[in-house]
């Protein structure tokens, strides 16, 4: 088997640009300099002082090599992830020879020995920079193993969704299709604009659910995939079907994940109301409040049960997309209530960035 070109040239590490990270090796390099301090344990320097000197030496150290890392981020770009994590450390290792050699330099200037404060610094240059650099190589080596774990988990979630996204899109209800077209060709003698009409809405439909374009479309995309469903839907039940929309409010520039409103309406339609001899209604209703979009989406109980295989896992894959592009502030429930099957959707508004801008959130 072939290994993909592709991931073998992924970047794995973090972005070393942003705030969070450098918050991140801030903390880091305060927990490694209080556990070396204690471990030490100087007879000559003070616990405090010591750890002060520890804390500015890997200070300089961890924000330094962060900078580096962000400023060749694009050449590690292009790096296998041998040769990419090879680089890594072998620039770790400079670094901190450097810095030693300048911590040690330091330590010998006459303003230091003028004052006293030479105990403060090393007195062997070459010892103490190979401990430091084989203690700097060892703490590298266990951190890119974790961003390389970490990357792969990421790496394999998003695999897993988009290979569900695919198998939902490529899943059109046998029904369905069979359905429309018996529904088009009734309508070919009676009312052919209305059949040219059908076949085209049939068309975008297919065409909408079968796209490669999977990872994100705007809400107003979305929401005429689910209105172009429902017109086929309409033709075949007629007046048992009714969706009211109440969605004027929406954002229709906002970024969703594809094929998150028209599944759930279908299976409205195929669980609530095709079971029901008078039909129904179905609600599609939202709003947004405080930098929050919510969508209600209602059905009447069917006759059968709700949960269904095919109603599972629209829901399943739903959630898992939220997840994946929102995080922990996505927000799905679903469940019966009074009569009525409703799922809700809450995600943060990621609006579609103007052309040259950056997207607002």
């Amino acid at each position: 088997m072939n290994a993909d070109p592709d991931h073998e040239h992924t970047l794995y590490l973090p972005d070393f640009c942003t705030s969070a990270t450098t918050l991140a090796i801030v903390l880091i390099v305060e927990l490694t300099a209080f556990v070396l301090t204690l471990a030490r344990q100087s007879a000559v320097v003070d616990f405090w002082t010591d750890l002060v000197r520890t804390s500015l030496f890997l200070l300089w150290i961890g924000l330094t090599g962060a900078a580096l890392l962000c400023v060749l981020r694009g050449w590690l770009a292009n790096l296998s992830v041998a040769a990419g994590s090879a680089a890594v450390m072998t620039l770790i290792a400079l670094l901190v020879a450097a810095i030693s050699a300048c911590a040690w330099l330091i330590g010998h200037s006459r303003l230091v020995v003028e004052s006293g404060g030479t105990a403060l610094f090393p007195a062997r240059p070459l010892i103490f920079a190979l401990r430091n650099v084989c203690i700097g190589l060892v703490v590298s080596g266990l951190a890119l193993r974790y961003f390389y774990v970490a990357h792969e988990w990421r790496v394999s979630v998003e695999l897993r969704a988009a290979a569900r996204v695919h198998a939902l899109q490529a899943r059109i209800r046998p029904h369905f299709l069979f359905n429309s077209m018996n529904t088009i060709a009734s309508l070919t003698r009676s009312d052919p604009p209305r059949a040219e009409s059908a076949v085209q809405d049939l068309a975008d439909l297919f065409r909408a659910t079968l796209s490669d374009k999977h990872h994100t479309i705007t809400l107003a995309e979305e929401l005429e995939v689910a209105r172009t469903y429902q017109r086929m839907e309409q033709l075949r039940l007629g007046t048992r079907l009714e969706v009211q929309w109440n969605t004027e409010s929406l954002p229709g520039t906002a970024l969703v994940p594809g094929l998150m409103i028209q599944p759930l309406l279908e299976n409205a339609i195929y669980h609530g109301i095709e079971p029901r001899p008078e039909g129904g209604r179905v609600t599609i209703s939202g709003e947004i409040s405080a930098g929050l979009i919510t969508i209600v989406v209602r059905n009447p109980l069917g006759a059968g049960p709700q949960q269904r295989d095919g109603n599972r896992l629209a829901l399943a894959n739903i959630r898992e997309r939220l997840e994946l592009m929102y995080g922990e502030r996505a927000l799905m429930k679903s469940g019966s209530f009074d009569g009525e099957y409703i799922v809700t959707l809450r995600f943060p508004l990621i609006e579609q960035p103007a052309a040259g801008g950056p997207a607002a959130s």
